[in-house]
Formats: C-alpha cells, sequence, structure tokens
C-alpha cells in the first residue's frame, strides 16, 4: 500500500483537495469506518492506541487522526500514511501562525474532504483527546467513544480550555472506557456508561524476554546487577528518586530507555551508574527487558500520575523480571499483594524493595510461574473483544 503524493487543499479556493497521484488507500465501503482522534502520535511510543486501534483495524477501516504539524508551506494538507497494522494515520500540515479559529477550521475542512473522498457513510468517533471536538463536533456518527487513558488536564502543558472540552465531551458520549480503575472512579461520576478497562498486555511479544538471548549491543557492556526502566521520561518521572538510589547504590547499573519529553535532559542526574539509551522500539524492548535484574517504576506522586496506570506493569512480568514501584494508586490496587511488585515510596525503601527484587532471582521458576498466574487472562485480545462488543451492543 503506498500513497503517491500529498493530499492537498488550498482554504478559501477550492471546496475540494487536489490530489497528486492516486491514493492507494484500503476502504471497504461495507464495514463501518472507525476515526480515532489521539494527542498520541502513532510512531512515537507504542502504547494503549496502538495496541487497540491496530486490533480494531482488522474489523474496521481504521483512521488515525493524530495533532497537527507546523510546516513554513503556505497551503495546508493532509499527510495521509497507511501503517503496515491496516491503519491510516492521518497527520495534518499546517501553515504557521493560524489563530484558533483559522486552525480549526482548516483541520475541519481537511478532515470532511478525506472522509467525502472515502464515501464514509458509517462512521464511529474514538477520542483520545477532548480537545479534537473544535473540529469534530459537526460530524453525525453512529457512536461517540471516549478512552480517557490518562487525566489529561493534570499533564504539564495542558490547554485551559481541556477540562472544558472533555465536559462536553462526555456529554456527547455514548460509551467511556478508561484506563485504570482510579479514572474510573472520577470519570463514573461524570457518565453513566463508564467501563473500567485497565492496562493489558501481549503475553507473547514480552515473553520472548525470558529466552536465553544475547544483549543488545549497547547494553551488554554495562555491568551487573542491572535495574531498568523503559517508557517517557517526563514529569510523571521522579528524577530526584532516581539520583539518590544510584547514589546509594553505586554498585548498581541503572538503564534508563525512552525519550525525554518535556523536561529539559540537563536536569537530569548524570552519575557513572545511571545509564540513557534513549527511545527503543516496542519490538526491541524484550531483548532489553531479558538483561535486567529488576525492571523499575519510580513514578513522581504528583497530579499527572494521580490516575495512571502503567501499562510497562504486565510487560515486566509476562519478561520475567521482577518489579519496583512507588505507589501508584493503580499499582498498588492491582498488584500490591503479589509478591510480585514490590512498593516503596522513599529512596531507602526504593533500594530495600530492590534487594528483596533481585532475591526473587534465586526463586526464578517459583517467580515465573505466579506471575503467569496473575497475568491470566490479561491480554489486548480480550479487552478489545470486550470493548467490540459493547460498541456492536449500542450500534
Amino acid at each position: 500500500m503506498s500513497w503517491a503524493g500529498p493530499f492537498q487543499q488550498d482554504i478559501g479556493k477550492s471546496p475540494h483537495p487536489q490530489v497528486d497521484g492516486e491514493a492507494a488507500v484500503v476502504f471497504d465501503p461495507l464495514i463501518p469506518t472507525l476515526l480515532c482522534l489521539s494527542h498520541l502520535r502513532w510512531s512515537f511510543v507504542y502504547q494503549r492506541p496502538q495496541h487497540l486501534m491496530s486490533r480494531f483495524a482488522r474489523e474496521y477501516n481504521l483512521l488515525f487522526f493524530e495533532e497537527p504539524v507546523p510546516t513554513d508551506e503556505t497551503t495546508p494538507w493532509l499527510e495521509v500514511r497507511p501503517d503496515e497494522e491496516g491503519v491510516q494515520v492521518l497527520v495534518p500540515r499546517l501553515p504557521e501562525g493560524l489563530g484558533a479559529s483559522a486552525r480549526r477550521e482548516t483541520l475541519r475542512g481537511l478532515l470532511d474532504d478525506y472522509l467525502a473522498r472515502l464515501g464514509v457513510e458509517d462512521l464511529l468517533l474514538w477520542y483520545y483527546t477532548p480537545m479534537s471536538l473544535a473540529f469534530t463536533d459537526h460530524l453525525q456518527p453512529s457512536l461517540v467513544i471516549y478512552d480517557c487513558m490518562d487525566e489529561l488536564s493534570a499533564f504539564r502543558g495542558a490547554p485551559p480550555e481541556l477540562v472544558e472540552r472533555e465536559r462536553e465531551l462526555l456529554a456527547r458520549a455514548d460509551l467511556v472506557f478508561t484506563g485504570g480503575y482510579s479514572i474510573w472512579e472520577a470519570k463514573r461520576r461524570l457518565h453513566d456508561n463508564a467501563h473500567a478497562f485497565p492496562s493489558s498486555v501481549d503475553i507473547g511479544h514480552f515473553a520472548s524476554a525470558r529466552e536465553e538471548q544475547d544483549d543488545p549491543a549497547d547494553q551488554a557492556a554495562i555491568g551487573r546487577p542491572r535495574l531498568g526502566f523503559y517508557g517517557v521520561i517526563d514529569e510523571r518521572f521522579d528524577v530526584a528518586l532516581l539520583e539518590q538510589v544510584a547514589a546509594l547504590r553505586p554498585d548498581w547499573q541503572l538503564v534508563m530507555i525512552g525519550p525525554v519529553v518535556k523536561i529539559d535532559p540537563a536536569t537530569l542526574p548524570r552519575p557513572s551508574n545511571i545509564h540513557y539509551l534513549g527511545g527503543r522500539t516496542y519490538d526491541e524492548l524484550p531483548r532489553y527487558l531479558g538483561g535486567w535484574d529488576v525492571a523499575l517504576m519510580p513514578f513522581a506522586l504528583n497530579e499527572s500520575t494521580r490516575f495512571i496506570s502503567p501499562t510497562k506493569t504486565p510487560e515486566y512480568l509476562a519478561g520475567g523480571c521482577p518489579v519496583v514501584s512507588t505507589p501508584i494508586a493503580d499499582v498498588v490496587r492491582s498488584y500490591g499483594d503479589s509478591g510480585l511488585v514490590l512498593i516503596a515510596a522513599t529512596a531507602e525503601e526504593f533500594v530495600a524493595a530492590c534487594e528483596r527484587a533481585l532475591a526473587l532471582g534465586a526463586e526464578r521458576e517459583t517467580f515465573l510461574a505466579e506471575a503467569d498466574r496473575v497475568l491470566g487472562d490479561m491480554s489486548w485480545d480480550l479487552t478489545q473483544a470486550r470493548m467490540k462488543e459493547m460498541i456492536e451492543c449500542l450500534r
């Protein structure tokens, strides 16, 4: 599947887009089209939206509409990128300097023209960001789904109108999913058809970390014991805790994998036993995880982490790695009594918990059997199937 040219429209000149070449879009008019409106980019970090949308793409025409990217061109256009998992990734490219009204109308025009070009008749809307209501509130979908995976208004840089936009979305939504139990408890008071779907896991993908394999080249030279984290390093990450743990146990090697976002990389601690390896693809993660003795979740306790339900918790366990986490509410609730995820609040407690986690290596077979029992049927396939059943019951 290929896209031969940009999907372009001169706003104010022609009501229809100008297309260079033929758009090779796989589209079946006999099945519904699911339009997902996301604040996260498809190619950033593989997480909940990618897991779910790649599975829904097996049953629906799947369009994944990202937030706009500024361009120095004067003509706005819509980049359409076919994904190997059957998802059409739509990236609006907007001239810099557009005011709020012009931006809204431009996005509306690009999206409307693309839906018209495809001949979409049966449309479902799936929101990850309420801010997308600004240019989609005129659409007439058969169903509106809000998958509230995070409390976005608590994140650094959140637009001030986000709370009001979410109220509007909750009033329009037919169905609300949440990324964990804590956030479900908050949203169910605002919507009478809200359902908690905590983080799931692709067990087969991460179970490969349990197998004997060579370390990735950039990790192979790092000594042991080796304690690791992968994920976005942002305001949810407890930088001070990481620095204190590194200082308390200079013989431990702390491996940090992931992009640094919304915080200054210069503020990260740089002792010799902390190793920042940068971002890695979803396919690469099991190899790194397989080389760790303990997996870490050093999240700060603040407004941005109050409702999170980290996807990496079951991924670490599927990979056969004991976990040490700060007391995130959903982690404590789901795993605190398991003996597989140890909870610690202070640096001293975190070090002690890591020492206990390291000792679990001596009982590996027992640990793996218990991890498999806890994970049970916690799969993205089952989560998506349950969501699909709820959607179809309302259509």
